[in-house]
C-alpha cells in the first residue's frame, strides 16, 4: 500500500514574553513621560497666549478696574460719605517700608522670592496633608496667583479658574520682576473698609500715609489680607491685634525680624483711628446715588457729588426721631426746603441695625393726614374757612364713620372741623365732590402709590410714602405751587470739571392762589388749637396730625419759615403702639426738630388771604360755580393748572345758600382766636342711605381710623 505524503504543518507560534511587573512600569513611565511632555508643551503655549495678552504695567497701575470712587459732601462742602474703592495714593516700591514687605511676604507667601509664581512645594505639601487627613486640598495661592486673582479672575472655587490662576501667575512671573509683582499686590489688594492698597489702609485705619508704617501697623495690615471683614481694625480691634501677632511670629519664624524686635511691638498698643460715623447719612445717600445714572454718564474716574444735605438738620432730625419714637417702634423724617432741596432725612433709628428706609420706601397708612387732599377739594370748589357744615351722623352706602370724641358738634366751621379732624365732615365733603376727585387732588400734588376710591379713602386708608405727603404740604406752603424733592446740586470730576448741575425743574401750579392760602389758614389752625398742639415752636407753624386705626401709625407734617418736614412713627409689622397718635410723639418730635431747623430764619408770617380775581367775583361772589357750587368740575386742566368755568348769566338770578333747620352756630373756640364772626351757614345733604344698608366688607371698604386724628 503506497504511503501517503505527510503535510507541511504550520510550527507552532513561540509564546511571547511576559512583561512582568517591571515591564508595566516602564511602560508606565513612557507614557508618563509622554504625557507629561505633552502638558508641558500645553502649559507652555498656554503661559506664552497669556503673557502676550497681558497689560501692560502702567495699564495695571491705573486701578481703573477697581471701581468709581464717590465723594459725596453736604451743602456746606463737608464730606458725608466716600464710597466705592478707597484707592489712596501708589507707593512705588522703593517707598514701601521694607517692614511693611518683609511682613506681607511672610504671612502670605514665604517662598515668594524663589518659586517661579507657583509654590511646588507649597503645593505638594497640602495634596500630602489632604491625603493623610481626609479633606479637600487648602488654600496655597501664592502672593502671584492671588495678584492674577484679584486683577482677571473670580473668588469662585473650581479647578478651572485654579488651573486659569496657576498660568496668568506663571505669565506675571516670565513678564515682570519680583519687586514689579510686590509692588502691584500691595497698591492694589483689598484690606477691609473700602480700602485698596497699603496707603489707602494705612490712612483709613491710622490716619496717615504707607510711608510711615512702623512694624506693628504693618503687621495689622498685613494681617487683613486673609480675612478683611474678620480682621478689620474699626470692626474688631482685638482680632486685628491677635492676627498681628500671628504675623510677627512668622516674621521671627521665617528670619525677617530678630526675637528681641518682635518682642519690642505690642500689638495692645497701635493706636487705630476710629472709623467715621454715617449712621442715618446713609439713608439719604442711598437713596440720592442712584439718581446719578440719569444725571451724569461718567462711571470710571472718581467724582465729587455735592448735595442739597444740611448736617446740622440731619443731625437734629436724628436726635429727634430716637428720642421721642416709642420703644419697638421705627420713626422716619423728611425737610424739604421750599425749592425742595432735601435737608435732612432719616429712614430709621438705626441704620446700620436696618438699612430699609421708611422715609421713601415704607408705604402706610396717613390717617388724617391725607384729608389735606379732602380739605383742598372743598376749598377748590368754592368752600372757604368761614363755611358752616353739620356735624352729625352720616351713612354712605353703608359706611358710618365717627369721630373720635365719639359725639356730634352739630353746625361747624370747615376751619373747626379741619381743626379738630371730624371725620364726619370729611365723609359729606367726599360723598358730595366724589371719592374720585379726592385721590385726583391727590395725585396732582404728588402722591405716586395706589389710592382707593372706597369712601373711607377721605380718613386716609390708602397706603403712601412720607416723601410723597411732605411734597405734598410743601407744595401747599409754595402757594399752591409744585416742589420736587432733590439731593444733588452739582457733580464734578476729580480734577474739578463740571459734570452736573442742578437746574430747576419747571413749576405747575396745582391749585390757585387763594386755595392754598384758605388751605393754610386750616393747617395753621390744627396747630394753634386743634390736635396739632404739640408741634409749636414758638412763630408760625401749619401743620396736620395722623392717627391710623388701633394706633399703628402716627403722623405729622407741617411747615415754618421755609421748611416743610414730615413725620412717621409705627412699628415695620405694622402692630398696634399703646398710646402713638399723630399729636403726641411725632408732632414733639417735629416740634424738636423744627426749633433748630429754623433757629437761623426769618420768622415768616403766612399769607391766609388771597383775593380772587376780579373776573371771578363779578357779578357775584360765587356766581362762577353755577347752581350747585359743590357740583363742579376740579378747577385744573390735566396737567394740574388753574383753569376757568363759564362765567354764570349775569341776568339770573344770585344763587340763595340753602339755609338749615335752627340758629346761626355759636362762635367756636377758632373762630374767637382769629376773630371770625358767625358765618352764614351752609348744610350739605348728607348722602341718602341704601334701604336696607349692606353690612362692609373688609375687601369692601377698607379700615378706617376711627379717632380722626
Amino acid at each position: 500500500m503506497a504511503r501517503q505524503p505527510v503535510r507541511n504543518r504550520p510550527a507552532p507560534a513561540a509564546a511571547e514574553p511576559s512583561l512582568g511587573f517591571g515591564g508595566w512600569l516602564i511602560r508606565l513611565a513612557k507614557w508618563g513621560l509622554v504625557i507629561a511632555l505633552l502638558g508641558l508643551v500645553a502649559l507652555g503655549v498656554a503661559v506664552t497666549v497669556a503673557y502676550t495678552q497681558l497689560p501692560s504695567y502702567q495699564s495695571l497701575s491705573n486701578r481703573t478696574d477697581l471701581g468709581q470712587n464717590i465723594r459725596v459732601r453736604s451743602a456746606d462742602g463737608k464730606l458725608l460719605v466716600q464710597l466705592g474703592p478707597n484707592l489712596g495714593q501708589w507707593i512705588p516700591y522703593e517707598q514701601i517700608p521694607p517692614t511693611m514687605r518683609a511682613a506681607m511676604i511672610a504671612i502670605e507667601d514665604r517662598r515668594f522670592r524663589s518659586h517661579p509664581g507657583v509654590d511646588p512645594i507649597g503645593l505638594g505639601r497640602a495634596i500630602a496633608s489632604s491625603v493623610a487627613h481626609g479633606g479637600r486640598v487648602r488654600a496655597t495661592s501664592t502672593i502671584t496667583q492671588q495678584l492674577a486673582r484679584n486683577i482677571f479672575l473670580t473668588s469662585s472655587r473650581s479647578f478651572g479658574r485654579k488651573a486659569r490662576e496657576g498660568v496668568l501667575a506663571l505669565a506675571l512671573e516670565a513678564k515682570f520682576s519680583k519687586d514689579q509683582i510686590l509692588e502691584l499686590y500691595l497698591n492694589r489688594v483689598y484690606f477691609g473698609g473700602g480700602a485698596y492698597g497699603i496707603d489707602a489702609a494705612s490712612r483709613t485705619f491710622f490716619g496717615h500715609s504707607a510711608n510711615h508704617l512702623s512694624l506693628g501697623e504693618a503687621t495689622i495690615i498685613a494681617g487683613l489680607v486673609k480675612a478683611p471683614s474678620n480682621y478689620s481694625p474699626t470692626a474688631d480691634v482685638e482680632a486685628a491685634r491677635g492676627r498681628a501677632s500671628v504675623v510677627l511670629d512668622s516674621m521671627v519664624r521665617n528670619g525677617f525680624v530678630s526675637a528681641d524686635v518682635a518682642a519690642s511691638v505690642d500689638p495692645a498698643r497701635i493706636v487705630v483711628q476710629p472709623s467715621a460715623k454715617q449712621n442715618s447719612i446713609r439713608y439719604f445717600t442711598d437713596w440720592a446715588l442712584p439718581q446719578l445714572d440719569t444725571l451724569i454718564d461718567e462711571t470710571n474716574q472718581p467724582i465729587e457729588v455735592w448735595t442739597t444735605l444740611d448736617t446740622n438738620m440731619q443731625a437734629a432730625g436724628d436726635r429727634a426721631i430716637n428720642a421721642n419714637t416709642p420703644g419697638g417702634a421705627q420713626g422716619a423724617l423728611v425737610a424739604l426746603d421750599r425749592d425742595g432741596a432735601v435737608r435732612a432725612m432719616i429712614g430709621g433709628r438705626d441704620y446700620v441695625s436696618s438699612i430699609y428706609n421708611r422715609a421713601t420706601q415704607a408705604q402706610r397708612q396717613p390717617g388724617s393726614a391725607f384729608k389735606l387732599f379732602v380739605y383742598l377739594s372743598a376749598l377748590e370748589s368754592g368752600m372757604k374757612p368761614t363755611t358752616t357744615l353739620v356735624d352729625e351722623p352720616v351713612d354712605v352706602e353703608g359706611w358710618r364713620p365717627r369721630n373720635s370724641t365719639r359725639s356730634y358738634l352739630g353746625p361747624v366751621t370747615l376751619r373747626e372741623a379741619f381743626a379738630r379732624s371730624i371725620n364726619t365732615i370729611s365723609a359729606k365733603i367726599g360723598a358730595e365732590l366724589g371719592f374720585g376727585t379726592i385721590a385726583d387732588m391727590a395725585r396732582r400734588f404728588g402722591i405716586t402709590s395706589p389710592l382707593s376710591t372706597y369712601p373711607s379713602m377721605v380718613l386716609g386708608t390708602s397706603d403712601v410714602r412720607l416723601i410723597d405727603m411732605t411734597r405734598a404740604y410743601a407744595s401747599v406752603a409754595n402757594k399752591g405751587v409744585s416742589v420736587s424733592p432733590y439731593a444733588i446740586t452739582r457733580v464734578t470730576s476729580a480734577d474739578g470739571r463740571m459734570l452736573y448741575r442742578h437746574t430747576s425743574v419747571e413749576e405747575r401750579t396745582l391749585v390757585a392762589p387763594w386755595v392754598a392760602a384758605g388751605m393754610t389758614d386750616l393747617l395753621q389752625t390744627a396747630v394753634m388749637s386743634g390736635t396739632g398742639r404739640a408741634a409749636q415752636i414758638g412763630r408760625p407753624v401749619a401743620g396736620k396730625t395722623g392717627t391710623t386705626q388701633s394706633n399703628r401709625d402716627g403722623w405729622f407734617i407741617g411747615f415754618s419759615s421755609g421748611i416743610t418736614t414730615g413725620v412717621w412713627m409705627g412699628r415695620d409689622d405694622s402692630k398696634a403702639i399703646a398710646g402713638l397718635q399723630g399729636g403726641t410723639a411725632p408732632a414733639r418730635a417735629f416740634r424738636d426738630f423744627m426749633v433748630r431747623a429754623v433757629a437761623n430764619r426769618p420768622v415768616e408770617q403766612f399769607q391766609t388771604e388771597v383775593p380772587m380775581p376780579d373776573w371771578q367775583l363779578e357779578p357775584g361772589e360765587e356766581s362762577y360755580l353755577g347752581n350747585d357750587p359743590l357740583a363742579i368740575e376740579p378747577l385744573v386742566d390735566e396737567n394740574g393748572n388753574p383753569i376757568g368755568t363759564e362765567p354764570a348769566d349775569p341776568l339770573a338770578p344770585a344763587p340763595v345758600e340753602e339755609q338749615p333747620q335752627g340758629t346761626a352756630p355759636e362762635p367756636t373756640e377758632v373762630d374767637r382766636i382769629f376773630g371770625t364772626p358767625p358765618p352764614t351757614q351752609r348744610a350739605v345733604t348728607p348722602p341718602r342711605a341704601p334701604t336696607p344698608p349692606p353690612a362692609p366688607t373688609p375687601e369692601r371698604f377698607p379700615s378706617a381710623p376711627p379717632d380722626g386724628t
